[in-house]
């Protein structure tokens, strides 16, 4: 009758238990540490002792941590390579705290010193953790599992059994058995000595290679990142130049040259809004058309730009972020001559796209006098006007459109060299146009209408509306190889985590009866219940193959009727 038995208990490591020897040892590639001789560390010992911990995964843990508080900072407190004026009205409204926040670098957090060595001190330890590893796991991926150890009793999961067959014919089924369940096997003696999992280290390598990555990519990106934002009006373009932005920023390390070489025209933009229900005014079809050309010479190509669907040109993508709409203007002097004609760009005020702006007359105006001076006039747009809501939208849509004008006259103030908004107007050297009755001159116009500015002073006239369109340009070298490395991270986490590296030796000898005595033991990097189970598996499969003896003193129908071996607590283990 077959004998079998399992070691339940903890595994015994290389330091609790020496007769394992090799079999025991490189079930992971963590570099051995060897405690320090304290008496004898110089210079070098404790550069060397400064190295390994540095190098070693805790501390490599430990720096990831502290780049990512690092990183709290630059999100929380004003950037001045991100906006120059939220800071200044940071160190206005803080006062005490600005000076400490310019000693500690929290005002540019990405290019302080203390980040950038966090940064560097995180490369070298992931660098020097893993080119160790992995020249280590290389050597044991050329080399061949260890042979079996001299009491395989010793084993967390173990079994055996006597069988009739020859040890040969054993251990060349156990070799055919465990390579076809892709165990890299090789006769070691009278055993043979097969390993599995070799996945489990290669995930652990590439998660942290794929850190490496995710934090080259990240910086570069950073370095050599540029964002814009441009308003274009229907039947405008935009050629991607640095002058032909509204505002722009960029890495420390950008330059002009790096702006890829495009353009494009917004052709039309198309809204439509929910019409009723508890989502009335929600956008339904939200895009732009574009015709687009990569380069000077590129052939133009047509493309729809959406909120979630970018226009994609080489490392550079366009978004569309915002919309509104802009009335388009006609404003005449005394003598009827037009003196501005153009879409004048408002600004929405809320989700019903209330709008408000300036038109800015700077020159060729001439009063009734036949003197030169400025207009200004502020507007007030309500896509759908509402009799009883005159001061806000009732929807977003064109559907009623109704124009608010004040005019005034006078110095714009543009020659002072200050700058200033070109949607608010600075009334300070402006006077009111009056009406008939002395108040401020302010009149509602539709589509085609003309508001006469009095005494001959000229007129006013709302010809239309078109629509405007935000577009966000971003140049980010590097983002592919951050998602390239951040999907690497995560199957390289998940293989390390799931998958388990494990030993098994099979050992087939002739017993002190001359009855071949087989014998099958398990060992897992860390305790598992996958082991024992797979061993059993393992050993009822090779049982098939070499059925077990009868024993001398029992019954040879109860031998035959004994069960294939199974996988219990040994003598000395948990029951």
């Amino acid at each position: 009758m077959s004998n079998t038995t399992d070691k339940a208990g903890p595994v015994a490591s290389e330091g609790q238990d020496h007769d394992l020897g090799a079999a025991g040892s490189q079930l992971s590639t963590a570099p051995a540490e060897d405690a320090p001789n304290l008496p004898s560390l110089g210079v070098i010992g404790w550069a060397r002792w400064f190295w390994r911990q540095l190098t070693s995964m805790r501390v490599a843990l430990l720096l990831l941590l502290l780049l990512s508080l690092g990183a709290i900072p630059g999100s929380l407190i004003p950037q001045t390579g991100i906006d120059e004026t939220q800071v200044a009205e940071f160190r206005k409204a803080h006062e005490t705290l600005a000076p400490i926040y310019d000693k500690l670098g929290l005002f540019h957090v990405y290019s302080s010193v203390w980040f950038s060595a966090i940064y560097i001190l995180l490369f070298v330890s992931l660098i020097g953790c893993i080119v160790p590893r992995t020249w280590q796991f290389v050597g044991q991926l050329r080399g061949r599992p260890p042979g079996a150890p001299k009491r395989l009793t010793r084993l967390p999961a173990y079994t055996t059994w006597r069988t009739e067959a020859e040890p040969e014919q054993v251990r060349e089924a156990a070799l055919a058995l465990l390579k076809k369940r892709r165990f890299r096997a090789h006769l070691a003696g009278d055993a043979v000595a097969a390993e599995k999992g070799y996945l489990r280290e290669v995930g652990n390598l590439a998660f942290h290679v794929a850190l490496i990555v995710m934090l080259v990519a990240f910086a570069w990106g950073q370095l050599f990142k540029s964002e814009g934002n441009k308003l274009l009006v229907e039947g405008n373009g935009f050629s991607n130049t640095l002058i032909s932005y509204d505002d722009f920023k960029s890495g420390s390390l950008f330059t002009t040259d790096d702006l890829t070489p495009y353009s494009f025209d917004l052709n039309d933009f198309t809204g439509t809004y929910e019409v009723s229900g508890p989502n009335k005014g929600t956008p339904r079809t939200y895009q732009a058309a574009l015709t687009y050309s990569e380069g000077a010479y590129g052939k133009d190509e047509k493309t729809i730009v959406k909120v979630n669907k970018p226009l994609e040109i080489g490392d550079s993508k366009v978004y569309l972020t915002a919309h509104g709409y802009a009335p388009v203007i006609t404003v005449r002097d005394g003598r009827g001559k037009v003196v501005f004609r153009d879409a004048v760009p408002l600004l929405p005020l809320d989700g019903n796209v209330t709008s408000t702006g300036v038109v800015k007359v700077l020159d060729g105006y001439k009063n009734a006098k036949g003197a030169r001076e400025q207009l200004g006039i502020s507007a007030f747009l309500l896509p759908t006007y509402t009799k009883g809501s005159e001061t806000a939208s009732t929807f977003p849509a064109l559907l009623n459109p109704v124009l608010n004008l004040a005019p005034y006259y006078g110095d714009l103030g543009v020659d002072s060299g200050i700058p200033q908004s070109v949607y608010q107007l600075d009334k300070s050297h402006m006077k009111e146009f009056k009406d008939s009755k002395g108040k401020q001159l302010r009149e509602n116009l539709k589509p085609g209408e003309t508001m006469k500015l009095p005494g001959g002073a000229g007129s006013v006239t709302y010809e239309g509306t078109k629509e405007w369109a935000n577009f966000q340009m971003t140049q980010q070298p590097g983002s592919g190889w951050a998602l390239a490395g951040s999907l690497a991270a995560i199957f390289g986490l998940a293989a390390s985590l799931f998958i388990q590296r494990r030993r098994v030796w099979v050992r087939a000898a002739t017993g002190s009866d001359g009855v071949t005595v087989v014998e099958m033991a398990g060992l897992g990097r860390s305790e598992s219940a996958k082991v024992p189970e797979e061993l059993g598996d393992l050993a009822g499969i090779l049982y098939e193959q070499a059925p077990g003896a009868p024993d001398a003193e029992d019954d040879p129908a109860e031998s035959e009727a004994s069960p294939d071996p199974q996988v219990v607590p040994a003598e000395g283990a948990e029951k």
